[in-house]
């Protein structure tokens, strides 16, 4: 009987990291790509160590294209729009939570039809929106956009979890003197930490990753995104996939080190109402 339960074991634990390895492969050989001379990958080796290792790629991404700038509106656009998107959310979805008005059932249930339509679909109204406030080419107008793309998300994630807030919290605080707008902030938003924090990293993968709205709003090659100049690294005639593959491992690592920064929080959001008491 043992022999049996150690033999399903192993063959369990043989089963999860075959999965693994073939899912963390393609990320490795983009690593091995990266580390690699020339611009081809015709390749007849399965191994993941380069030929040649070199650090030309990352070189050249960084000081022999405007990276830089692409990277530093990236960053702008992001936090702009986490900024702007988890501030609205925050006080829209503690207004849905908290208050009762007409029509908040209805506008609930408008956030939610908003996300049944492609992103795509909004294009050229949003196009001629942004350019009638002057906003085309500029980041300003893609935080505007990307912020009203994510808040409705963001405002359903909160609503739910202002409601598994007890409403005594906040009854004591007005109690013992503070002010709505100080029971807000001091006592629900520290509570909420968990989904603020899901909202946060939401929005700031929606604006540091999206490529067409970026690729159609900006017309200046300095103004271009992350998304957007990486594109411009594959050709309709020659591809370089060294500096592709560089420049895609730089893109990812923002976003992985706000994820491990965020993960105790997540985790907690997970978790949370699971135990009662």
């Amino acid at each position: 009987m043992r022999r049996k339960k150690l033999f399903i074991k192993i063959m369990i634990h043989a089963f999860l990291v075959f999965w693994v390895m073939l899912t963390l492969y393609p990320i490795l050989w983009v690593v091995k790509i990266s580390f690699s001379p020339g611009k081809s990958l015709i390749s007849t080796s399965l191994s993941l160590i380069p030929e040649q290792f070199t650090w030309a790629n990352f070189h050249t991404v960084i000081f022999g294209r405007p990276f830089l700038n692409w990277f530093m509106n990236s960053a702008i656009c992001a936090a702009g729009t986490t900024t702007l998107g988890v501030f609205l959310a925050c006080t829209a979805a503690y207004a849905y939570s908290r208050f009762r008005f007409p029509g908040q059932r209805e506008g609930m249930m408008s956030f939610l039809i908003t996300q049944m339509f492609p992103g795509t679909l909004m294009i050229i109204p949003q196009f001629i929106l942004i350019s009638k406030l002057g906003l085309l080419n500029r980041l300003a107008g893609l935080i505007v956009i990307y912020s009203t793309t994510a808040i409705p998300f963001c405002i359903w994630i909160l609503k739910g979890y202002f409601d598994t807030i007890p409403v005594d919290l906040e009854e004591s605080a007005l109690i013992d003197g503070a002010s709505r707008n100080q029971a807000f902030w001091y006592v629900i938003l520290p509570l909420a930490r968990p989904a603020i924090a899901i909202t946060a990293l939401f929005s700031f993968m929606t604006a540091w990753n999206e490529y067409i709205l970026a690729a159609t709003f900006m017309e200046s090659e300095l103004k271009y995104t992350l998304p957007v100049g990486l594109r411009m690294m594959v050709g309709e005639f020659a591809s370089d996939w060294g500096l592709f593959a560089a420049a895609s491992l730089l893109v990812s690592i923002p976003v992985v080190a706000l994820f491990m920064s965020l993960q105790k929080y997540l985790v907690s959001g997970l978790t949370a109402g699971a135990v009662k008491g």
